[in-house]
């Protein structure tokens, strides 16, 4: 049997998060870029939670109140344990699944996957197969997901050119297409990247103009 995969999805403040598309696609509308971050993050665990073989998405954020509403969607949110940075957040993330599952695979999945299909995941898990593991973003440097080894520790080495640092740590790179997990969104560019492969129907309503309750970061009805 395949051991179960637990994901942790980290959030920064949402007055930090996505500072590069103010302007992108809602001209100087601050509001409008923080509706945009929690709509991905909405369509990027119900994408996680759809996929065969994971059972639990734990969504670790510097401030949970702002994103509370995704535990409507079936996510466990939890602060991010006052972390200094984006792998501490992991580290405390993965803690807390590792102490519910000891035997079971622990992930780092990006929240800003809008587009994320849960077959690419699931092809991603599949391949990787209880090793440790890391899928590269579209451009082959950052990293989208990050899978520990079955019963081992996570080790996030994001930052700078983070794909590589991860297969230095012995990640073994993941070789699955994969497209939609691999399409994270940063800028403009990206933006119309993902629009391109389909987003999920909360991000879609934002891109839209649509004023629906993910700015609460309730699934779009």
């Amino acid at each position: 049997m395949a051991p179960s995969v637990s994901l942790v999805v980290p959030i920064k403040s949402l007055t930090l998060a996505k500072s590069r598309l103010l302007g992108c696609c809602f001209p100087s509308d601050e509001r409008n870029r923080v509706r945009l971050v929690l709509a991905m993050a909405a369509d990027t665990v119900t994408a996680a939670l759809a996929t065969p073989g994971v059972g639990r998405v734990l969504v670790a954020a510097a401030k949970p109140d702002e994103v509370a509403g995704l535990h409507r969607l079936g996510a466990d949110v939890v602060d991010d344990g006052n972390a200094a940075d984006l792998n501490d957040a992991l580290r405390h993330g993965a803690a807390l699944l590792r102490r519910a599952d000891p035997d079971g695979v622990v992930g780092a999945l990006q929240a800003d996957l809008p587009a994320l299909r849960p077959g690419d995941l699931a092809a991603a898990i599949v391949e990787a197969a209880g090793r440790r593991a890391v899928c590269a973003d579209h451009a082959g440097t950052g990293t989208t997901l990050l899978l520990s080894a079955s019963g081992c520790p996570l080790d996030p080495r994001f930052g700078d050119d983070s794909a590589a640092a991860h297969v230095r740590s012995g990640a073994l790179r993941l070789a699955t297409p994969a497209a939609t997990l691999r399409t994270d969104v940063d800028t403009v560019g990206d933006v119309e990247r993902v629009r391109a492969l389909g987003v999920g129907r909360n991000t879609l309503a934002v891109l839209r103009g649509e004023r629906h309750s993910c700015a609460s970061a309730e699934p779009v009805s």
